[in-house]
Parts: structure tokens; sequence; C-alpha cells
């Protein structure tokens, strides 16, 4: 019997061990399983690895389109299929017990009354272990809810949520759109949750729905006034579409205001620390300068250095 889930996996050459580990898992839980691969060097293996499993189905997109291609990908199976709702899942993101139970419990008390986008896990920070937060757009920066501020049903406002680990109804995306494919990878889930927004959809994190989540390829304690935060550090292409993608969004009329002043903010922040004290700089400032001049000319799509 079809499960009303199906958990979309999308993979890039991913370590064999962790993905069968995580897709174990989500067998384990009440959804089904959908690789998306967006064009692995060690497809080969993916697709041996996989073949041993009849509960996995395997999606080759054949070439790196994107994480946006490969999460619509997965919506169109699923919408193919008659599945109710989307879990979308990154291949380095570990379910924890009982979480796509919590995630659905959740959605469906949230959906009774009011226009739900998504609900969200919260993580555990796979390299040193901290609870995360939800997001709200605040006047002066973006604000930070902990699960110490959960409702009712267990579940924490949020403006948007990290795409892995979302929960997605697909009468939701029915009325409020795929994702931006021409975003190629960060921000698509930040572009739809503005979207959604816009339509006057909420989203909420569920605080009993937990995952480990790795940010980045190496985390810097800083100390920012009284509080100590953990800050991500990505490979230099990353920051290129980081601020192209913000300048992107920048020009969009549902972008709302405050959350342009937030983003600007925190790219400040990321342009100081990464473009100047943390090496290399010189690599990964040319990067952000390059993804802002491209964000100004409108360009989308994979990096090109035209």
């Amino acid at each position: 019997m079809r499960k009303p889930v199906l958990a979309v996996v999308v993979t890039f050459n991913p370590d064999l061990n962790a993905l069968t580990r995580t897709l174990s898992i989500l067998n384990g839980q009440q959804s089904d399983v959908l690789v998306v691969d967006n064009g692995s060097s060690n497809f080969v293996k993916i697709r041996a690895k996989l073949t041993t499993s009849t509960e996995v189905e395997l999606l080759p997109l054949n070439a790196n389109l994107g994480l946006g291609a490969a999460h619509n990908a997965g919506i169109r199976f699923a919408r193919t299929k008659g599945y109710e709702y989307v879990l979308l899942m990154d291949q380095d993101s570990i379910p924890l017990d009982h979480m796509v139970q919590r995630l659905l419990e959740a959605h469906r008390a949230k959906s009774t009354h009011q226009k739900l986008s998504a609900v969200g896990v919260t993580y555990l920070n796979a390299d040193n272990g901290s609870e995360s937060f939800f997001v709200r757009f605040g006047w002066l920066k973006f604000q930070r809810h902990y699960c110490a501020e959960r409702d009712s049903d267990g579940c924490v406002l949020a403006d948007f949520l990290i795409s892995s680990g979302s929960l997605i109804s697909l009468a939701t995306l029915e009325k409020v759109g795929e994702m931006d494919e021409g975003l190629f990878i960060d921000h698509v889930d930040t572009e739809w949750f503005l979207r959604a927004r816009n339509l006057g959809y909420h989203a909420f994190g569920v605080c009993d729905a937990v995952m480990q989540h790795g940010l980045g390829e190496q985390t810097h304690r800083v100390t920012l006034g009284r509080r100590q935060r953990n800050v991500p550090q990505h490979k230099p292409f990353r920051y290129y579409y980081i601020f192209r993608n913000s300048v992107l969004l920048y020009r969009r009329a549902y972008a709302s205001g405050v959350w342009k002043w937030n983003d600007l903010q925190r790219l400040a922040m990321i342009a100081v620390m990464f473009g100047l004290l943390k090496s290399p700089r010189r690599a990964n400032l040319t990067m952000m300068l390059r993804g802002f001049w491209h964000g100004i000319r409108g360009v989308t799509g994979p990096y090109s250095d035209a």
C-alpha cells in the first residue's frame, strides 16, 4: 500500500554508506523514497547500491541541473503517482526516530485552521550537536525562535524553513507553484517561502521532529555581542550563488522589505568574515562580487564566468 508521503532525496556525489543509512531510516517511517540524482560522478555505484532495494526508486537527471530542478522532478513524480505530501531531503540529512510521523501529525493539525505552506524539522547540527532555531523577520535583524517557545501543537511559527526536512502537501504546491530552477542552489527554499508567505501561507517548525544535518564544510564559533553563534563556512563557489540569488530576490515584488533588510545584514556579515578575515579570502571575495554583479544583470542558472 502506498504511504502518504514521498521522501525526495536529492543526491550529488554522495557518500554511499551515509546515503544508504538515510534511505533505510526513511523507509522505516511513514514515507516511500525517491532518489533524484543530479548527475553524480559515482552514479553507477549509486544505481548498483539501490537496485538491491525494492523500496527505493531512482530518478537520474544525467546532469547537475541544480537543487530546484531536482526538487521539481521529485514533486512531479509524486504528483503522477498520487502522493499527498512530499518530504524534501538532502543526502547528508539523517532523520531521527518518528520524524516523518511527527511532521505528518503537525501538518494535519496546523492545516485544519489556516493556510499552511510547510512544516519542518528541528536540526541537531552534525558538527557540534547544537539544536537549531526557527527564523522570523524582525525590523532590526533575523529573529531566532527556539523550541522553548513552542505552541500547544509543539510547533514554532517561522517565516521560512530550510528545504531539507520540509513536508509540503501537493495541494499547496499546486497553488504556490514549484521551486525556482533558475536559482540553481542557494535561496531556492527562501524564494518559495517568500512566495508562499506573500499568498498568505504560514510555516511552522516541529520541535519533536528531529534530524541531524550539517550546514557547511566548516563551522566557526563567533561571538556577537553577548551571544555566541555557529557560522558555517562554504566553498568559494557557494558565495557566488548566495550573493547572486539574494540580489535576484531583492528585485521581486513578493520579497518583503523586512526580509531584504535582514538579508542585507547577513550578506554584510558574510562579506566581512569570509571575504576579509577567513581564508581563502581572495577566492571568497571574488565569487561574492561576481555573484553580486550577476544578480544585478539578472543572470540565472548554473555559474558561468561570462
